[in-house]
Protein backbone atom coordinates (compact mmCIF):
# COMPACT_ATOMS: atom_id res chain seq x y z
CA UNK A 1 0.00 0.00 0.00
CA UNK A 2 1.19 3.26 -0.85
CA UNK A 3 0.20 6.72 0.69
CA UNK A 4 -0.05 10.18 -1.08
CA UNK A 5 -1.08 13.35 -0.51
CA UNK A 6 -2.02 16.25 -3.18
CA UNK A 7 -3.19 19.33 -3.88
CA UNK A 8 -6.60 19.74 -5.58
CA UNK A 9 -8.67 22.72 -6.00
CA UNK A 10 -7.46 24.69 -2.55
CA UNK A 11 -8.05 21.22 -1.02
CA UNK A 12 -5.18 18.38 0.11
CA UNK A 13 -6.46 15.08 -0.78
CA UNK A 14 -5.23 11.54 1.14
CA UNK A 15 -5.08 8.72 -1.14
CA UNK A 16 -4.87 5.16 0.63
CA UNK A 17 -3.99 3.30 -2.97
CA UNK A 18 -3.34 -0.43 -3.23
CA UNK A 19 -0.76 -1.29 -6.02
CA UNK A 20 -3.05 -3.50 -8.35
CA UNK A 21 -4.01 -1.58 -11.17
CA UNK A 22 -2.93 1.17 -13.43
CA UNK A 23 -6.27 3.60 -12.44
CA UNK A 24 -5.84 4.97 -8.94
CA UNK A 25 -10.15 5.18 -8.62
CA UNK A 26 -10.20 1.51 -9.58
CA UNK A 27 -7.99 0.38 -6.81
CA UNK A 28 -9.13 3.25 -4.11
CA UNK A 29 -9.51 1.54 -0.70
CA UNK A 30 -10.31 4.99 1.39
CA UNK A 31 -9.98 8.62 1.08
CA UNK A 32 -10.58 11.84 2.72
CA UNK A 33 -10.77 15.37 1.56
CA UNK A 34 -9.38 18.04 4.26
CA UNK A 35 -9.19 21.99 3.52
CA UNK A 36 -5.32 23.51 3.05
CA UNK A 37 -6.54 25.66 6.37
CA UNK A 38 -6.17 24.41 9.98
CA UNK A 39 -9.75 23.22 10.82
CA UNK A 40 -11.20 23.07 14.32
CA UNK A 41 -11.08 19.74 16.62
CA UNK A 42 -14.10 18.06 15.89
CA UNK A 43 -16.71 17.44 18.81
CA UNK A 44 -16.87 13.69 19.96
CA UNK A 45 -20.11 12.23 19.18
CA UNK A 46 -22.09 10.55 21.89
CA UNK A 47 -21.67 7.01 21.89
CA UNK A 48 -24.28 4.81 20.26
CA UNK A 49 -26.97 3.24 22.17
CA UNK A 50 -27.02 -0.80 20.45
CA UNK A 51 -30.19 -2.55 20.77
CA UNK A 52 -29.47 -6.49 20.84
CA UNK A 53 -32.36 -8.21 19.42
CA UNK A 54 -33.44 -11.13 21.55
CA UNK A 55 -32.95 -14.68 20.83
CA UNK A 56 -35.75 -15.34 18.40
CA UNK A 57 -35.04 -12.23 16.47
CA UNK A 58 -33.24 -12.49 13.45
CA UNK A 59 -30.59 -10.19 12.82
CA UNK A 60 -31.17 -7.96 9.90
CA UNK A 61 -28.31 -7.91 7.31
CA UNK A 62 -25.70 -4.93 7.35
CA UNK A 63 -26.24 -2.55 4.30
CA UNK A 64 -23.37 -2.67 2.17
CA UNK A 65 -21.79 0.82 1.84
CA UNK A 66 -21.53 2.33 -1.77
CA UNK A 67 -17.65 2.09 -2.87
CA UNK A 68 -15.96 5.94 -2.05
CA UNK A 69 -15.06 8.01 -4.82
CA UNK A 70 -11.83 9.78 -5.26
CA UNK A 71 -10.52 11.96 -7.86
CA UNK A 72 -7.79 11.19 -10.06
CA UNK A 73 -4.01 11.67 -9.40
CA UNK A 74 -3.61 15.40 -11.02
CA UNK A 75 -0.72 15.65 -14.16
CA UNK A 76 2.13 17.85 -14.09
CA UNK A 77 0.03 20.67 -15.92
CA UNK A 78 -3.39 20.27 -13.49
CA UNK A 79 -0.68 21.32 -10.28
CA UNK A 80 0.72 24.28 -12.15
CA UNK A 81 -2.55 25.47 -13.40
CA UNK A 82 -3.81 24.95 -9.75
CA UNK A 83 -0.49 27.13 -8.89
CA UNK A 84 -1.28 29.89 -11.16
CA UNK A 85 -4.67 29.90 -10.11
CA UNK A 86 -3.71 30.42 -6.22
CA UNK A 87 -1.35 32.79 -7.79
CA UNK A 88 -3.66 34.57 -9.49
CA UNK A 89 -6.51 35.10 -6.66
CA UNK A 90 -8.77 32.48 -8.10
CA UNK A 91 -10.00 30.27 -5.22
CA UNK A 92 -12.19 28.40 -7.37
CA UNK A 93 -16.33 27.78 -6.19
CA UNK A 94 -18.80 24.64 -5.80
CA UNK A 95 -21.23 23.43 -7.97
CA UNK A 96 -24.26 24.39 -6.92
CA UNK A 97 -26.10 20.95 -7.53
CA UNK A 98 -29.87 20.78 -6.81
CA UNK A 99 -31.41 17.77 -5.86
CA UNK A 100 -34.15 16.32 -8.24
CA UNK A 101 -35.00 13.21 -6.46
CA UNK A 102 -36.11 13.95 -2.62
CA UNK A 103 -36.49 10.75 -0.55
CA UNK A 104 -37.65 10.20 3.01
CA UNK A 105 -33.76 10.22 4.12
CA UNK A 106 -32.74 12.89 2.19
CA UNK A 107 -31.69 13.66 -1.48
CA UNK A 108 -31.83 10.02 -3.37
CA UNK A 109 -30.73 12.11 -6.53
CA UNK A 110 -28.70 15.19 -8.16
CA UNK A 111 -28.81 17.37 -11.36
CA UNK A 112 -25.81 15.69 -11.84
CA UNK A 113 -25.96 12.03 -10.86
CA UNK A 114 -26.32 11.01 -14.45
CA UNK A 115 -22.93 12.37 -14.73
CA UNK A 116 -21.43 11.39 -11.49
CA UNK A 117 -22.57 7.86 -12.34
CA UNK A 118 -20.60 7.21 -15.78
CA UNK A 119 -17.37 8.77 -14.53
CA UNK A 120 -18.40 5.64 -11.49
CA UNK A 121 -18.41 3.17 -14.24
CA UNK A 122 -14.88 4.45 -15.67
CA UNK A 123 -13.49 4.30 -12.88
CA UNK A 124 -14.72 0.92 -11.47
CA UNK A 125 -13.89 -0.93 -15.19
CA UNK A 126 -17.49 -1.54 -15.29
CA UNK A 127 -17.69 1.02 -18.64
CA UNK A 128 -19.15 -0.58 -21.92
CA UNK A 129 -18.62 2.45 -24.14
CA UNK A 130 -17.59 6.26 -24.22
CA UNK A 131 -19.02 8.90 -21.33
CA UNK A 132 -20.12 11.65 -23.68
CA UNK A 133 -19.86 15.60 -22.78
CA UNK A 134 -21.73 18.38 -24.70
CA UNK A 135 -20.31 21.63 -24.12
CA UNK A 136 -22.60 24.51 -25.90
CA UNK A 137 -21.80 28.11 -25.99
CA UNK A 138 -19.97 31.04 -26.63
CA UNK A 139 -16.17 32.69 -28.19
CA UNK A 140 -15.22 31.64 -24.38
CA UNK A 141 -15.04 28.02 -25.27
CA UNK A 142 -15.23 28.25 -29.18
CA UNK A 143 -11.53 28.47 -29.67
CA UNK A 144 -11.35 25.31 -27.93
CA UNK A 145 -8.68 25.47 -25.01
CA UNK A 146 -11.42 25.72 -21.95
CA UNK A 147 -12.63 22.77 -22.70
CA UNK A 148 -9.73 21.50 -23.86
CA UNK A 149 -8.45 21.33 -20.18
CA UNK A 150 -11.79 19.69 -19.16
CA UNK A 151 -11.32 17.08 -22.28
CA UNK A 152 -8.05 16.38 -21.58
CA UNK A 153 -7.52 16.10 -17.65
CA UNK A 154 -10.85 13.93 -17.42
CA UNK A 155 -9.14 11.72 -20.07
CA UNK A 156 -6.32 11.58 -17.87
CA UNK A 157 -8.19 10.14 -15.06
CA UNK A 158 -10.89 8.44 -16.68
CA UNK A 159 -9.94 7.88 -19.95
CA UNK A 160 -10.23 8.80 -23.27
CA UNK A 161 -12.25 7.62 -26.14
CA UNK A 162 -11.25 9.96 -29.60
CA UNK A 163 -12.71 13.10 -30.36
CA UNK A 164 -16.59 13.24 -31.25
CA UNK A 165 -18.21 15.76 -33.53
CA UNK A 166 -16.00 17.84 -35.76
CA UNK A 167 -16.27 20.29 -38.59
CA UNK A 168 -15.64 19.67 -41.79
CA UNK A 169 -13.76 22.95 -41.95
CA UNK A 170 -12.77 25.83 -39.67
CA UNK A 171 -15.64 28.38 -38.76
CA UNK A 172 -13.10 31.43 -39.45
CA UNK A 173 -10.15 31.69 -41.85
CA UNK A 174 -8.09 31.59 -38.59
CA UNK A 175 -7.63 29.59 -35.66
CA UNK A 176 -6.51 25.61 -35.24
CA UNK A 177 -7.84 22.61 -36.50
CA UNK A 178 -7.85 20.21 -33.82
CA UNK A 179 -11.67 20.23 -34.26
CA UNK A 180 -11.65 20.19 -38.18
CA UNK A 181 -10.60 18.38 -41.09
CA UNK A 182 -7.78 19.42 -43.25
CA UNK A 183 -9.37 21.60 -46.42
CA UNK A 184 -7.47 24.04 -48.76
CA UNK A 185 -10.66 25.70 -49.07
CA UNK A 186 -14.07 25.35 -51.01
CA UNK A 187 -16.33 25.59 -47.69
CA UNK A 188 -18.29 29.03 -46.55
CA UNK A 189 -18.98 28.63 -42.89
CA UNK A 190 -22.52 29.87 -41.44
CA UNK A 191 -22.96 29.99 -37.77
CA UNK A 192 -25.79 30.83 -35.62
CA UNK A 193 -23.74 33.39 -34.07
CA UNK A 194 -24.79 35.98 -37.50
CA UNK A 195 -26.07 39.06 -36.70
CA UNK A 196 -28.93 37.75 -39.42
CA UNK A 197 -30.37 34.31 -39.57
CA UNK A 198 -28.84 32.73 -41.97
CA UNK A 199 -30.82 30.56 -45.01
CA UNK A 200 -30.42 26.77 -43.13
CA UNK A 201 -31.39 25.34 -40.07
CA UNK A 202 -28.38 24.56 -37.22
CA UNK A 203 -27.82 21.25 -35.80
CA UNK A 204 -26.07 20.90 -32.51
CA UNK A 205 -22.77 22.32 -33.70
CA UNK A 206 -24.23 25.26 -34.69
CA UNK A 207 -22.51 25.53 -37.88
CA UNK A 208 -22.93 24.14 -41.27
CA UNK A 209 -20.25 24.54 -44.32
CA UNK A 210 -21.41 25.15 -47.54
CA UNK A 211 -19.39 23.95 -50.39
CA UNK A 212 -18.76 26.84 -52.97
CA UNK A 213 -17.21 24.70 -55.48
CA UNK A 214 -17.39 21.23 -57.19
CA UNK A 215 -15.17 18.85 -55.27
CA UNK A 216 -14.92 20.76 -52.23
CA UNK A 217 -12.64 18.29 -49.80
CA UNK A 218 -12.25 17.90 -46.50
CA UNK A 219 -9.82 15.11 -44.69
CA UNK A 220 -9.79 14.01 -41.28
CA UNK A 221 -7.17 11.76 -40.13
CA UNK A 222 -7.94 8.65 -38.45
CA UNK A 223 -6.96 7.42 -34.76
CA UNK A 224 -8.24 3.55 -35.20
CA UNK A 225 -11.97 4.54 -35.16
CA UNK A 226 -14.06 1.84 -36.21
CA UNK A 227 -16.83 4.41 -37.89
CA UNK A 228 -18.06 7.70 -38.29
CA UNK A 229 -21.47 9.71 -39.32
CA UNK A 230 -21.46 12.54 -41.48
CA UNK A 231 -24.23 14.78 -40.52
CA UNK A 232 -25.65 17.04 -43.93
CA UNK A 233 -28.40 19.09 -45.04
CA UNK A 234 -30.67 18.10 -47.85
CA UNK A 235 -30.79 21.42 -49.15
CA UNK A 236 -32.41 21.91 -52.60
CA UNK A 237 -29.90 21.39 -55.20
CA UNK A 238 -27.41 20.63 -52.77
CA UNK A 239 -25.56 18.15 -54.38
CA UNK A 240 -24.55 14.69 -53.16
CA UNK A 241 -21.57 14.18 -50.84
CA UNK A 242 -19.22 11.06 -50.67
CA UNK A 243 -17.56 9.44 -48.22
CA UNK A 244 -14.34 8.27 -48.79
CA UNK A 245 -11.31 6.20 -48.19
CA UNK A 246 -8.31 6.14 -49.98
CA UNK A 247 -10.23 5.31 -53.12
CA UNK A 248 -12.61 3.31 -51.71
CA UNK A 249 -16.09 4.64 -51.31
CA UNK A 250 -17.83 4.04 -48.30
CA UNK A 251 -20.77 5.82 -48.23
CA UNK A 252 -22.70 8.29 -50.50
CA UNK A 253 -25.58 10.56 -49.83
CA UNK A 254 -28.91 10.44 -51.76
CA UNK A 255 -30.14 14.30 -51.57
CA UNK A 256 -33.97 14.60 -51.96
CA UNK A 257 -34.00 18.68 -51.20
CA UNK A 258 -36.39 17.94 -48.25
CA UNK A 259 -34.43 20.54 -46.55
CA UNK A 260 -34.10 18.02 -43.38
CA UNK A 261 -30.87 17.31 -41.66
CA UNK A 262 -29.41 14.01 -42.07
CA UNK A 263 -27.02 11.60 -40.73
CA UNK A 264 -25.20 8.79 -42.92
CA UNK A 265 -23.18 6.60 -40.97
CA UNK A 266 -20.47 5.13 -42.64
CA UNK A 267 -17.98 1.92 -41.55
CA UNK A 268 -14.27 2.47 -41.60
CA UNK A 269 -11.23 0.49 -43.00
CA UNK A 270 -9.66 -1.13 -40.63
CA UNK A 271 -5.56 0.23 -40.89
CA UNK A 272 -6.91 3.10 -42.60
CA UNK A 273 -5.11 6.32 -41.96
CA UNK A 274 -7.74 8.91 -43.22
CA UNK A 275 -11.44 9.70 -44.29
CA UNK A 276 -12.43 12.18 -46.98
CA UNK A 277 -15.77 14.08 -47.23
CA UNK A 278 -16.08 15.50 -51.21
CA UNK A 279 -19.02 17.49 -51.89
CA UNK A 280 -20.04 16.06 -55.55
CA UNK A 281 -21.21 19.70 -56.24
CA UNK A 282 -21.31 23.48 -55.65
CA UNK A 283 -23.97 24.08 -52.56
CA UNK A 284 -23.59 20.61 -50.74
CA UNK A 285 -24.20 21.80 -46.75
CA UNK A 286 -22.60 19.79 -43.82
CA UNK A 287 -23.38 20.26 -40.25
CA UNK A 288 -20.76 17.84 -39.11
CA UNK A 289 -18.65 14.61 -38.66
CA UNK A 290 -18.33 12.41 -35.68
CA UNK A 291 -14.98 10.03 -35.28
CA UNK A 292 -15.43 7.94 -31.99
CA UNK A 293 -13.51 5.24 -30.38
CA UNK A 294 -15.96 2.39 -29.34
CA UNK A 295 -13.79 2.11 -26.06
CA UNK A 296 -14.82 3.81 -22.50
CA UNK A 297 -13.57 6.45 -21.82
CA UNK A 298 -14.77 10.61 -21.87
CA UNK A 299 -15.49 12.41 -25.53
CA UNK A 300 -16.27 16.19 -25.23
CA UNK A 301 -17.74 17.58 -27.89
CA UNK A 302 -16.78 21.36 -28.54
CA UNK A 303 -20.16 23.14 -29.78
CA UNK A 304 -19.61 26.99 -29.05
CA UNK A 305 -20.01 29.47 -31.66
CA UNK A 306 -18.77 33.34 -31.17
CA UNK A 307 -21.68 35.70 -30.41
CA UNK A 308 -23.75 32.85 -29.27
CA UNK A 309 -26.29 33.33 -25.96
CA UNK A 310 -29.47 31.57 -25.52
CA UNK A 311 -31.57 33.33 -27.62
CA UNK A 312 -29.62 32.77 -30.82
CA UNK A 313 -29.55 29.34 -29.66
CA UNK A 314 -33.16 29.00 -30.26
CA UNK A 315 -32.04 28.75 -33.82
CA UNK A 316 -31.04 25.09 -33.53
CA UNK A 317 -33.29 23.08 -35.73
CA UNK A 318 -35.95 21.14 -33.00
CA UNK A 319 -35.58 17.64 -35.30
CA UNK A 320 -31.77 17.83 -35.68
CA UNK A 321 -31.30 18.65 -32.14
CA UNK A 322 -33.36 15.49 -30.83
CA UNK A 323 -31.94 12.93 -33.92
CA UNK A 324 -28.59 14.32 -33.38
CA UNK A 325 -28.43 14.50 -29.03
CA UNK A 326 -30.18 10.51 -29.57
CA UNK A 327 -27.45 9.68 -31.24
CA UNK A 328 -24.36 10.88 -29.03
CA UNK A 329 -26.81 9.56 -26.13
CA UNK A 330 -24.77 12.94 -23.84
CA UNK A 331 -23.97 12.07 -20.00
CA UNK A 332 -23.59 16.02 -19.19
CA UNK A 333 -24.90 19.29 -21.17
CA UNK A 334 -22.53 22.06 -20.16
CA UNK A 335 -23.57 25.59 -21.08
CA UNK A 336 -21.03 28.15 -21.15
CA UNK A 337 -23.45 31.36 -21.26
CA UNK A 338 -23.77 35.08 -19.90
CA UNK A 339 -20.89 37.13 -21.41
CA UNK A 340 -22.50 38.10 -24.67
CA UNK A 341 -25.92 38.57 -22.59
CA UNK A 342 -24.10 41.04 -20.27
CA UNK A 343 -22.92 43.08 -22.89
CA UNK A 344 -26.81 43.28 -24.88
CA UNK A 345 -28.20 43.55 -21.45
CA UNK A 346 -25.31 47.00 -21.37
CA UNK A 347 -26.20 47.82 -24.53
CA UNK A 348 -29.91 47.76 -24.40
CA UNK A 349 -30.76 44.72 -26.96
CA UNK A 350 -32.14 43.13 -23.95
CA UNK A 351 -33.32 42.36 -20.69
CA UNK A 352 -33.46 40.39 -17.71
CA UNK A 353 -37.08 39.14 -18.21
CA UNK A 354 -35.73 38.01 -21.98
CA UNK A 355 -32.73 36.49 -20.49
CA UNK A 356 -34.75 34.37 -18.03
CA UNK A 357 -37.27 33.24 -20.81
CA UNK A 358 -34.67 32.21 -22.91
CA UNK A 359 -32.44 30.11 -21.15
CA UNK A 360 -35.39 28.35 -19.52
CA UNK A 361 -36.40 27.38 -22.97
CA UNK A 362 -33.09 26.40 -24.24
CA UNK A 363 -32.29 24.20 -21.18
CA UNK A 364 -35.73 22.41 -21.68
CA UNK A 365 -35.50 21.78 -24.89
CA UNK A 366 -31.91 20.26 -24.75
CA UNK A 367 -32.50 17.49 -21.50
CA UNK A 368 -35.87 16.83 -23.63
CA UNK A 369 -33.74 15.61 -26.64
CA UNK A 370 -31.59 14.44 -23.83
CA UNK A 371 -33.45 13.15 -20.81
CA UNK A 372 -30.75 10.41 -19.70
CA UNK A 373 -28.34 13.44 -19.37
CA UNK A 374 -27.43 15.68 -16.46
CA UNK A 375 -26.95 18.97 -17.26
CA UNK A 376 -24.55 21.79 -16.45
CA UNK A 377 -24.43 25.82 -16.20
CA UNK A 378 -21.34 27.72 -16.21
CA UNK A 379 -21.92 31.39 -15.79
CA UNK A 380 -20.35 34.18 -17.31
CA UNK A 381 -16.63 35.41 -16.40
CA UNK A 382 -15.62 38.56 -14.68
CA UNK A 383 -16.12 41.30 -17.32
CA UNK A 384 -15.43 45.35 -17.80
CA UNK A 385 -16.44 47.87 -20.03
CA UNK A 386 -15.84 48.73 -23.70
CA UNK A 387 -12.03 48.68 -23.60
CA UNK A 388 -12.42 51.88 -26.08
CA UNK A 389 -14.58 53.75 -23.59
CA UNK A 390 -12.47 56.68 -22.31
CA UNK A 391 -12.23 57.08 -18.61
CA UNK A 392 -13.73 53.64 -18.02
CA UNK A 393 -10.94 51.12 -17.99
CA UNK A 394 -11.32 48.57 -15.83
CA UNK A 395 -15.03 49.17 -14.66
CA UNK A 396 -16.97 46.34 -14.34
CA UNK A 397 -19.63 45.32 -17.09
CA UNK A 398 -22.68 46.72 -15.56
CA UNK A 399 -25.69 44.00 -14.97
CA UNK A 400 -22.86 41.05 -14.84
CA UNK A 401 -23.67 40.05 -11.22
CA UNK A 402 -27.79 40.45 -12.00
CA UNK A 403 -27.04 38.04 -15.20
CA UNK A 404 -25.05 35.42 -12.56
CA UNK A 405 -27.99 35.89 -10.11
CA UNK A 406 -30.33 35.29 -12.95
CA UNK A 407 -29.14 32.38 -14.61
CA UNK A 408 -28.07 30.57 -10.99
CA UNK A 409 -32.12 30.85 -10.37
CA UNK A 410 -33.37 29.88 -13.80
CA UNK A 411 -30.70 26.93 -13.85
CA UNK A 412 -31.50 25.63 -10.12
CA UNK A 413 -35.05 25.98 -11.14
CA UNK A 414 -34.43 23.62 -14.15
CA UNK A 415 -33.07 21.01 -12.27
CA UNK A 416 -29.58 21.69 -13.50
CA UNK A 417 -26.26 22.54 -11.46
CA UNK A 418 -24.76 25.42 -11.59
CA UNK A 419 -20.80 27.05 -11.35
CA UNK A 420 -20.41 30.74 -10.43
CA UNK A 421 -17.39 31.07 -12.69
CA UNK A 422 -16.88 34.60 -11.80
CA UNK A 423 -16.76 33.92 -8.34
CA UNK A 424 -14.44 30.83 -8.98
CA UNK A 425 -12.40 33.28 -10.49
CA UNK A 426 -12.46 35.33 -8.02
CA UNK A 427 -15.03 37.90 -8.24
CA UNK A 428 -15.01 41.74 -9.00
CA UNK A 429 -11.57 42.72 -10.65
CA UNK A 430 -10.51 39.13 -11.27
CA UNK A 431 -10.18 40.63 -15.47
CA UNK A 432 -7.60 43.20 -13.92
CA UNK A 433 -5.07 40.43 -12.44
CA UNK A 434 -5.49 38.39 -15.52
CA UNK A 435 -4.87 41.68 -17.46
CA UNK A 436 -1.69 42.39 -15.36
CA UNK A 437 -0.48 39.15 -15.54
CA UNK A 438 -0.56 39.40 -19.66
CA UNK A 439 -3.87 36.79 -19.87
CA UNK A 440 -5.84 38.76 -21.48
CA UNK A 441 -6.42 39.79 -25.12
CA UNK A 442 -6.30 43.39 -26.16
CA UNK A 443 -9.75 43.69 -26.12
CA UNK A 444 -10.29 42.72 -22.07
CA UNK A 445 -13.02 40.74 -23.47
CA UNK A 446 -11.17 36.98 -24.40
CA UNK A 447 -8.73 35.57 -22.17
CA UNK A 448 -5.27 34.16 -23.85
CA UNK A 449 -2.74 31.78 -22.89
CA UNK A 450 -2.43 30.12 -19.43
CA UNK A 451 -5.51 31.94 -18.53
CA UNK A 452 -7.76 29.80 -20.46
CA UNK A 453 -6.07 27.01 -18.70
CA UNK A 454 -7.13 28.27 -15.43
CA UNK A 455 -10.55 28.80 -16.40
CA UNK A 456 -11.12 25.28 -18.00
CA UNK A 457 -9.40 24.08 -14.48
CA UNK A 458 -11.49 25.89 -12.03
CA UNK A 459 -14.39 23.88 -14.27
CA UNK A 460 -12.61 20.32 -13.88
CA UNK A 461 -11.88 20.90 -10.52
CA UNK A 462 -15.25 21.99 -9.07
CA UNK A 463 -16.83 19.22 -11.50
CA UNK A 464 -14.46 16.56 -9.31
CA UNK A 465 -14.93 17.84 -6.00
CA UNK A 466 -18.48 17.60 -6.94
CA UNK A 467 -18.42 14.03 -7.62
CA UNK A 468 -15.59 13.13 -5.00
CA UNK A 469 -18.01 14.41 -2.14
CA UNK A 470 -21.69 14.01 -3.69
CA UNK A 471 -22.93 10.70 -2.06
CA UNK A 472 -23.60 7.67 -4.34
CA UNK A 473 -27.31 7.86 -5.19
CA UNK A 474 -29.00 4.58 -2.95
CA UNK A 475 -30.96 3.59 -6.10
CA UNK A 476 -31.77 4.65 -10.10
CA UNK A 477 -35.27 7.07 -10.41
CA UNK A 478 -36.74 6.41 -13.89
CA UNK A 479 -35.97 9.64 -15.00
CA UNK A 480 -33.78 12.91 -14.33
CA UNK A 481 -36.73 15.43 -15.15
CA UNK A 482 -38.12 16.26 -12.16
CA UNK A 483 -42.62 16.79 -11.65
CA UNK A 484 -43.79 20.05 -12.66
CA UNK A 485 -42.89 22.57 -10.27
CA UNK A 486 -40.71 20.14 -8.09
CA UNK A 487 -37.61 20.82 -8.17
CA UNK A 488 -36.32 22.08 -4.94
CA UNK A 489 -33.58 24.96 -4.64
CA UNK A 490 -31.74 22.66 -2.33
CA UNK A 491 -28.45 22.17 -3.38
CA UNK A 492 -26.45 18.96 -2.04
CA UNK A 493 -23.32 20.18 0.43
CA UNK A 494 -20.11 18.20 0.47
CA UNK A 495 -20.11 15.08 2.57
CA UNK A 496 -18.37 15.60 6.06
Amino acid sequence: MTHSEVGWGGRRVVFHVLACCGLLAACEIGSEVRPLTPAREPVPAAPAVVARPGPDVPTAPEPKLAPRRVAPEPTERTRATQALAVKLGAPGAKVADPCVAPGGSGCERTALAPFFESLDALSSGTATGPTVIEAFGNSLIAGDRIVDILRDDLGAGFGAAGRGVLLVDRMAPYGGRGRTGYSKGGWEPRTLGELRKPPHPFGITGVYHVATVARARSRFKLEGEPRGTLWWLDVPKGGALTVLSGDTVLARTEPAGSGESKATRFELPPGATSVDIVAEAKGAVVQGVVLQQARPGIVLDMLGVPSADASLYARLDDAALRSQLAEREPRLLVFFLGGNESKRLEWKRTDLETLRTDLGALLRRARGAAPNSACLVVGPMDAVRDSKDQGKAFTQRPFLEAVVDAERQVTLAEGCAFFNLYEAMGGKGALSRFHQAGFMHEDLVHPRGRGLDVLGHLVTDALLRAWVETPPASRRVASLSPAAGSPSGSTVEAAP
